[in-house]
C-alpha cells in the first residue's frame, strides 16, 4: 500500500517529497490554479463553509473524511490507486510484456493528447457550473453541486501531475494552457464540444452529470486499462470519485420527474404549480445525451485503433477477461451506415470499431438509468416513459454526423427534422420556462417545488443537515 502524506502542501502518495524539483514545478503551478478557482469557479461562496468529502486514502474502505470547509482551502491532491507488482499489459500488440512506468517514446505524442484531452474537461465543467449555487433548489443540492465542482478540480490535478511528471517543458506548457482555455469563450474554447455548452438550469447540471459524467466514467475507464502504469492507476482512483457525480445527475433527474408525477398522480398540472413537465424533461435527456455520445468520436477510427494497438487504450473493463481476443484481431464490427435513403450495414474491423464499442457499453449502462426512472413512473401510476435516443439521433460526430434522425433512430428528412427537431430538443420558450422555475431554497430540510428531497442524505446525516453554513 502507497503511503498518503496529507500535510504536504499538496497532499499525495506519489512522494513528492522526495522529488523536489516535481514539487517546485508544481507548487509553481498551484497559484495559477487558485487563481483560476477564483476567476472561473464557483461564484460568491467562496467563505462559506461547505460539508465536503476529501480524498484521505486509496484504499476501498474509509478512503474519505466529511467535515465543513471553504472551497479554496479544499485539499486538492494527488492520488493513484495502488498497482500490482507484476502487472503486465494486457491487450494489443504489446499483449504480456510489462507495463511502462515511463512514457515510451513512439508513442509520446499520442499519449500526451489523450491525458491532455480528458484533463481539459475537468475545468471545463466547473465554469460550466459556476453560476448554479445561486438557484440551488436546496442546501442538499448546493453541497452535492460544491462536491462537484471541487473533485473536478482534483482530477485537474491529477492530469497536471503526469503531463509535469512525464512531459517536460511541453507537458508543463499543457498543464498551463489547461487554465487559459475556458468554457464557451469564442476565441479559446475547451477541445470537447459537449464542454462549450452553457448549464443555466438544475435540470441542464443533472442530464450533464448523468450523461457527460457517464461518458467520463467510459473515457477513465478504458485509460485505466493502459499499459502506462501511472495514468492507469491514476484514472482508476478518478472513477471513485466519479461516482457520486453520476449519482448526483441519476438521482437528480430522478428527483424532477417524480416530483412531476406526484403532481399529476394529485390531478394537477406540473406546469402550473412550477414543476417541469415529462415531455420536457425527455427533450433536456435528447439533448444532453446525443452532445454526449459525440464525445466518443467516429465509429470506425484509426485513432482508436492506434491507442488500442499501443497499448495506451483499451475496451471497457478489458481486465476483466471478457473478450475473447484481447489484441481484437480477424474480427468485424458491424455499423448500420446510411447510404442514399436506406441504411446498409458494414463491416469494420474490430480494433477500428474501439469507439463503438465503448459507446455501445455506455449506451447500454444509460438505458439501464432510464429504466430506472421509468419504474418509479409505473410505480406512480403514471404512464408516461423517458426513452434513451438512439446513437444515430443529433449526432455531430461520426459515420451520422451528416444525416438527420429521430430519436428512435429512424432517418428523416432535412424537411422533416426542421419541422420536428423542436419536438425532440428543447426550445428557447422551453429553456425560457425551466430557468423560471429555478429558485433557490436555502432552508434546511426544504427544497424548490420542482424537485422531490432525495432518499436519504450524504454520510449518514438527516435530510435537513445544514450541508451549506454561510458567512
Amino acid at each position: 500500500m502507497s503511503t498518503v502524506d496529507l500535510e504536504a502542501k499538496i497532499p499525495n502518495n506519489v512522494g513528492l517529497r522526495d522529488n523536489k524539483r516535481l514539487m517546485r514545478a508544481l507548487e509553481t503551478w498551484q497559484p495559477s490554479f487558485l487563481q483560476w478557482w477564483k476567476d472561473m469557479g464557483p461564484t460568491d461562496f467562496n467563505e462559506d463553509q461547505i460539508y465536503l468529502r476529501t480524498a484521505v486514502g486509496v484504499g476501498k474502505g474509509g478512503w474519505a473524511h466529511f467535515d465543513y470547509v471553504k472551497m479554496p482551502d479544499y485539499r486538492w491532491g494527488i492520488f493513484l490507486a495502488d498497482g500490482a507488482a507484476d502487472r503486465k499489459i494486457h491487450f494489443g500488440d504489446h499483449l504480456g510484456e510489462p507495463v511502462w512506468s515511463d512514457v515510451p517514446g513512439e508513442h509520446r505524442n499520442r499519449l500526451r493528447r489523450l491525458i491532455v484531452t480528458q484533463g481539459d474537461t475537468e475545468p471545463a465543467s466547473v465554469e460550466q457550473q459556476r453560476m448554479l449555487g445561486h438557484t440551488a433548489p436546496s442546501l442538499y443540492d448546493l453541497r452535492s453541486l460544491f462536491q462537484v465542482n471541487v473533485e473536478e478540480g482534483r482530477h485537474l490535478w491529477a492530469m497536471v501531475y503526469l503531463l509535469h511528471t512525464h512531459f517536460g517543458a511541453d507537458g508543463r506548457d499543457e498543464a498551463e494552457a489547461m487554465l487559459q482555455r475556458h468554457s464557451g469563450d469564442a476565441d479559446s474554447p475547451r477541445i470537447l464540444e459537449a464542454f462549450n455548452e452553457p448549464i443555466d438550469t438544475w435540470l441542464d447540471f443533472f442530464c450533464f452529470t448523468t450523461f457527460t459524467d457517464r461518458d467520463g466514467k467510459y473515457q477513465l475507464a478504458s485509460l485505466a486499462e493502459s499499459g502506462f502504469d501511472p495514468l492507469a492507476r491514476t484514472t482508476q482512483f478518478m472513477l471513485t470519485e466519479e461516482a457520486y457525480h453520476m449519482q448526483t445527475g441519476e438521482n437528480g433527474v430522478g428527483r424532477i420527474i417524480r416530483r412531476a408525477a406526484e403532481l399529476m398522480r394529485d390531478g394537477q398540472d406540473p406546469r402550473a404549480q412550477g414543476a417541469i413537465p415529462l415531455d420536457m424533461v425527455q427533450k433536456y435527456v435528447n439533448f444532453w445525451a446525443s452532445r454526449s455520445m459525440d464525445l466518443f468520436g467516429g465509429e470506425d477510427s484509426t485513432n482508436a485503433s492506434e491507442s488500442f494497438a499501443s497499448g495506451l487504450k483499451g475496451r471497457y473493463r478489458e481486465g476483466d477477461g471478457i473478450y475473447k481476443d484481447p489484441k481484437a484481431l480477424g474480427a468485424q464490427y458491424k455499423l448500420a451506415v446510411p447510404d442514399g435513403e436506406t441504411m446498409q450495414e458494414r463491416e469494420i474491423p474490430l480494433r477500428r470499431a474501439m469507439n463503438a464499442l465503448l459507446l455501445d457499453a455506455y449506451h447500454a449502462d444509460c438505458r439501464r438509468i432510464v429504466q430506472r426512472w421509468n419504474r418509479d413512473l409505473e410505480s406512480m401510476g403514471c404512464d408516461f416513459r423517458i426513452e434513451m435516443p438512439s446513437t444515430r439521433f443529433n449526432r455531430n460526430q461520426g459515420v451520422y454526423g451528416h444525416y438527420k434522425f429521430a430519436p428512435d433512430g429512424t432517418p428523416v428528412t432535412e424537411a422533416e427534422w426542421t419541422h420536428r427537431h423542436t419536438d425532440w430538443l428543447p426550445t428557447h420558450a422551453d429553456r425560457d420556462y425551466v430557468k423560471s422555475c429555478m429558485h433557490a431554497v436555502r432552508e434546511p430540510g426544504k427544497f424548490a417545488n420542482y424537485i422531490a428531497p432525495p432518499a436519504m442524505g450524504v454520510n449518514d446525516q438527516p435530510i435537513e443537515f445544514e450541508y451549506v453554513k454561510f458567512h
